[in-house]
């Protein structure tokens, strides 16, 4: 990787967060908005896909989350071509264990050789000898779905053993999954679904904060249904804030281990993202907002 003036920026909202050995701004950018409608296919502006990476590394964000199963490949590879080669500080989260089919479907590829597969692809789309973290995609297209995650995991610590990976973490997983996979190698993050309305893993995040584990919540603004929230409009209008803003800026104080991966298509969005992302919340604001999911 080569030198650059880019370095985890402290402050940035929130400051930043240890994956492992990988020190990233606890505000992230996430990148499946780059690829075209249904985050399949190409950008329909592939200038401004790029510009806007390009602006989210030089605001000094180090945390850029993807995946191959984005476009797919095409978020990977607009990654590779405004970024590479890489600044020392950029670490790179991706993703394995869905691909997609010819409708735009998610579908689970989570036999060995679908994932040694996905790991080359990665490598070879981002341009690098080495991942820093991959989550490993377990659940559905609708959710979370038990079931043991052994097999699939222990391909991830075999390719990790191989220098191929440096840290694994989880994604769309049950609390038991999670405690399964820490049974067979550390894990430095989970990717689950949470946000102000969605409080499922309340109780969880708790737990991995006291072990040092990153929870980074995948539609922290909703997804592709946005938070409506009576009290949280009137929360944002009491701020003269937009609501967005204000549910960003709860995830940050929510707790210290929140990574935020917000996505947008836009260089103006995203500074609007990490704007709303530094808003001050006063504690009876945040308790306000508290009782949003409950």
């Amino acid at each position: 990787m080569s030198e650059t003036p880019n370095t985890p920026s402290a402050s940035l909202p929130g400051g930043t967060w240890t994956l492992g050995d990988l020190t990233v701004t606890r505000f992230g950018y996430g990148a499946m908005q780059l690829a075209g409608p249904g985050v399949m296919g190409p950008p329909a502006d592939r200038d401004g896909a790029l510009a806007v990476l390009r602006e989210a590394a030089g605001l000094g964000i180090s945390h850029v989350d993807t995946a191959g199963a984005y476009g797919p490949r095409v978020t990977n590879q607009l990654i590779r071509e405004a970024l590479h080669p890489y600044s020392e500080s950029l670490h790179i989260v991706t993703k394995v264990g869905a691909v997609r089919d010819q409708q735009g479907g998610w579908v689970l590829a989570r036999q060995p050789e679908d994932l040694r597969r996905a790991v080359h692809e990665n490598l070879d789309d981002l341009g690098l000898d080495s991942l820093d973290v991959v989550n490993l995609r377990i659940g559905d297209a609708q959710g979370l779905r038990p079931g043991s995650l052994a097999e699939p995991f222990e391909t991830l610590v075999d390719l990790q053993e191989q220098g191929l990976i440096r840290h694994l973490g989880v994604s769309n997983a049950t609390a038991e999954q999670i405690a399964e996979a820490q049974t067979i190698a550390p894990i430095v993050c989970v990717q689950n679904m949470y946000n102000l309305a969605h409080r499922q893993d309340d109780e969880l995040i708790g737990e991995l904060a006291d072990k040092g584990i990153a929870y980074v919540p995948f539609f922290p603004l909703g997804g592709f249904t946005p938070l409506q929230s009576t009290a949280l409009s009137a929360v944002a209008a009491r701020l003269d804030a937009a609501p967005m803003s204000v549910a960003l800026a709860w995830l940050l104080r929510r707790s210290p281990n929140i990574l935020l991966i917000p996505g947008t298509s836009s260089a103006a969005h995203l500074r609007e993202n990490l704007a709303g992302a530094a808003l001050p919340l006063s504690d009876e604001e945040l308790a306000e907002l508290d009782k949003i999911g409950h």
